[in-house]
């Protein structure tokens, strides 16, 4: 019998319950080694290769591309090598022979590991290389007569992925499976198995208690409870349907358009439907958070024109003098946010509930030695935050760097959860998208966020008379319950003099 291990998905950190399987890297019958990457998973804040902390050879992989696993549910199954594995009729096993070097060799690896760390878990040392061999079909060969002694040929199958879902064990369970025991079918397999399955089910208001399941045993599938959400309609008599369209990948987004054989309807508007989108992932987590803070925050809006013609100016003899080391504008006005937040510290701080005496919450206003500095970059899988750590300490060039860093990590979905979740105040360059201003949302938990603006050219007056010049505008968002106007208005007035008079602000830094 084998001694397959199941492999759970492991705490991906910063609180993340679930990620989403965008594609394995492993096949079923493949050989694996400790520490080889498995699965790209895309979680809530970057995309991730989970490697396995196992070797052998795969057995089963639980899940498909483009579906939601929860964190502790299994991920993977693996039979170690040099297992004892009964493959072949029922009435006539064979036993594979025990490679003992082989199963020496994993031993070994797993007592020693790679050193390959995922957030949450890891290996102590070492390194594995990834190998990938498949079982190759053999016809079945009869014992033949040497002298005394009869031999048997080992027969090789190769491994068949399972298809239907695997019952968890009670030790793979959480706290929230309290639903899947009260939809146990009395006498037969748990009636739901799939988190995917019961979640779906309780944000529809699907009863699954009442639902007959089409697979094994009575066992409730994904279709099961879709079909419960939007039944399905009679076809005419006379009338064939047309085959199911596959789902069409756009980007990281998964559109299933809708069958060509009918059309459905909205209630509401009485327009068709041509797609449904699912909101997950990086989308779903910034829905999340934008509800929340807008729900928490009370925000105000404070706004001014900048005439930055000298500070382009400035730039522009820098780049000259240093063609290829010339921080970008976005870097300076960093510099000056930064600064500024060193003036007006209220802007750099987070608000927690904490429980009083009496039991009651009340509101903390925790404050930072430091600053790290988010910014918002657009990439493909939506907008993202990532943060310079202690920008306070950075100089302009310092700054530069670290942004373009950043933003090429976040591009390429390998930004780290720190990366994306340390940030103390955010500033935003939406000019780059042609708008002049935005009553942006505060990235929730921080307290502030500071817009900037097109650079365009406008009429202005200077020294009395009309010029053409450099201007923009900052618009700042700020929690009310840390701050007033004033408090606000000083630190927006700070960063605005500091981009109309650059030579001299940097100067005091």
């Amino acid at each position: 019998m084998s001694e397959t291990k199941v492999f759970l998905l492991p705490d991906l950190g910063e609180g993340l319950t679930e990620a989403e399987l965008v594609n394995w890297l492993v096949a079923v019958g493949d050989e694996i080694r400790v520490d080889q990457p498995i699965a790209e998973v895309e979680t809530a804040k970057s995309m991730v290769e989970v490697p396995s902390p196992y070797a052998g050879t795969v057995a089963v992989l639980h899940g498909e591309p483009g579906q939601t696993l929860d964190v502790g549910k299994p991920l993977i199954s693996v039979t170690p090598v040099g297992a004892m594995s009964v493959v072949g009729p029922a009435e006539s096993p064979v036993v594979e022979p025990v490679e003992t070097a082989a199963a020496e060799t994993y031993r070994e690896e797993e007592k020693a590991g790679s050193g390959n760390v995922l957030i949450g878990y890891g290996t102590p040392g070492g390194h594995g290389q990834a190998r990938r061999t498949r079982a190759r079909k053999q016809s079945v060969v009869e014992p033949v007569e040497t002298g005394a002694v009869a031999t048997r040929t080992p027969v090789i199958e190769p491994v068949r992925p399972v298809i239907e879902p695997v019952e968890i064990t009670s030790a793979e369970k959480s706290a929230d499976d309290l639903t899947l025991l009260r939809t146990r079918v009395p006498g037969k397999l748990g009636a739901v198995i799939s988190p995917l399955v019961r979640r779906m089910a309780r944000e529809h208001g699907v009863d699954l208690g009442g639902l007959q399941g089409s697979g094994a045993s009575g066992l409730i599938m994904r279709k099961d409870v879709e079909a419960a959400i939007s039944p399905s309609p009679a076809v005419e008599p006379g009338v064939a349907r047309s085959s199911l369209v596959e789902p069409v990948e756009t980007g990281r987004s998964v559109v299933m358009p809708l069958e060509t054989s009918r059309s459905e309807t909205d209630s509401r508007t009485g327009l068709g439907i041509t797609a449904r989108t699912p909101v997950r992932g990086v989308r779903k987590a910034v829905a999340a958070n934008m509800t929340r803070s807008r729900s928490e925050i009370p925000e105000a809006t404070v706004w001014v024109d900048v005439d930055a013609t000298a500070l382009v100016e400035m730039r522009a003899a820098l780049k000259k003098a240093d063609p290829h080391n010339t921080p970008g504008l976005l870097a300076f006005i960093a510099r000056f946010v930064t600064a500024g937040l060193k003036k007006y510290p209220a802007l750099n701080t987070r608000i927690v509930t904490t429980e009083d005496a009496a039991g009651g919450e009340s509101l903390e206003i925790v404050a930072f030695d430091g600053v790290n500095l988010g910014f918002a970059a657009q990439t493909e899988r939506g907008l993202m935050v990532p943060s310079v750590r202690n920008a306070d300490k950075m100089s302009a060039r310092e700054l530069d760097v670290e942004i373009r860093r950043l933003t090429a990590v976040v591009r390429e979905g390998k930004a780290t959860p720190s990366e994306l979740g340390s940030g103390t105040f955010t500033l935003n360059n939406f000019g780059v998208f042609g708008v002049d201003g935005s009553a942006a949302i505060i990235n929730h938990p921080e307290v502030g966020i500071l817009g900037v603006g097109r650079i365009i050219d406008k009429p202005w007056v200077v020294n009395g008379e009309l010029a053409v010049r450099k201007l923009t505008e900052l618009t700042l968002t700020f929690d009310h319950r840390v701050c007033d106007g004033g408090t606000a208005g000083g630190f927006l007035r700070y960063v605005a003099d500091a981009m109309e008079m650059p030579g001299s602000a940097l100067t005091d830094m």
